[in-house]
């Protein structure tokens, strides 16, 4: 049964990995579309949903599933696998499952350390009173002063999260965060 619950988890982190590239080809095609219009000025502008799906497919079509083991987070969760599997073999049964449970907690805390906006570490990480998620304080009050200047809301950047109007006033220091991702360092 554990040996499921690992391969479904894989299978989680794999579904993961292909859309994190989908969204990465996405965003690159839009950029590539917004840089070609800029550059050709044209009199009137093209259909620019075509446009990206055209250059979206093209970077899909060099896709293989191997690329999808080569992402930085499937990665991460293997070595963790990994390292959990060397840990269990040099401990009883009874510690096994405590040794598994603590191991998953740490590295479910350490997921919560990465910032949704810039997939990376948070350093100083603010709180959103309002949804309760935290993200990297330089990050979001960056994407609130553009959004701001092109008078949008803001929406909460945590994939689910329905909150979609994020302001500077909602956001506070996370101070537990910020001392759990200090104390993870130090170990």
């Amino acid at each position: 049964d554990d040996e499921e619950d690992v391969k479904s988890m894989e299978n989680v982190m794999l579904e993961y990995a292909a859309m994190d590239r989908e969204l990465h080809h996405y965003m690159r095609a839009i950029e590539e579309t917004v840089d070609q219009i800029k550059q050709d000025k044209p009199e009137k502008i093209p259909d620019l949903k075509s446009l990206v799906k055209e250059k979206f497919d093209a970077l899909e079509s060099v896709n293989s599933d191997s690329d999808l083991e080569k992402n930085e987070k499937y990665m991460y969760f293997k070595d963790q696998l990994k390292d959990m599997k060397k840990q269990c073999k040099s401990f009883n049964d009874n510690d096994d499952i405590e040794q598994i449970d603590e191991d998953l907690a740490v590295t479910q805390s350490q997921m919560n350390f990465i910032c949704p906006i810039t997939q990376e570490e948070m350093k100083k990480p603010v709180r959103n009173k309002v949804c309760g998620h935290s993200y990297e304080e330089d990050a979001i009050l960056k994407i609130i002063q553009t959004r701001k200047q092109q008078k949008k809301k803001v929406c909460c950047p945590k994939i689910g999260c329905s909150h979609d109007d994020v302001k500077g006033s909602d956001l506070v220091p996370d101070e537990a965060l910020k001392r759990a991702i200090d104390s993870q360092n130090k170990q």
